[in-house]
């Protein structure tokens, strides 16, 4: 996945608003080609599991509630320099600051409904996408 692969989700707050189609158009607009996608709903067992790294944080519960309020649309992304690309189209994590035209700017509610999740990193995106997808269900 190294290099030219990311994971993204569509968190609940995008989906119940309905902009699924126009976040997805926004991607691959961007030129990203998606290579698994599913729509799913977490467990609370599921995403403590992936929020682990943030466990320890105050805001960790909170997180959690909201990733299980509602369904998720989860994929793998292709593109030369995915992961950079990718964070660079979603924007800041707060809506308020986010660029124009980016994601955020245009779909999220708040810092805490900020409609989609991006990888940070190679490794990250490698993690995350096993993590929702097993490799039969991954495009080459």
């Amino acid at each position: 996945m190294a290099g030219n692969r990311t994971f993204t989700m569509i968190k609940p707050d995008a989906v119940e608003s309905g902009n699924i189609g126009n976040i997805l158009q926004m991607i691959t607009d961007a030129g990203f080609a998606i290579k698994a996608m599913k729509y799913t709903q977490l467990s609370e067992e599921q995403a403590k599991k992936f929020y682990e790294v943030h466990a320890e944080r105050p805001f960790y519960q909170e997180l959690v509630d909201y990733m299980i309020s509602g369904p998720i649309v989860a994929a793998i992304l292709e593109k030369e320099n995915a992961v950079a690309d990718f964070r660079t189209l979603i924007g800041s994590t707060d809506p308020s600051e986010a660029a124009e035209g980016t994601i955020r700017k245009k779909y999220a509610e708040s810092k805490a409904k900020n409609a989609v999740h991006g990888s940070d990193s190679d490794e990250n995106a490698a993690i995350e996408g096993e993590f929702h997808f097993d490799s039969t269900e991954v495009v080459a």
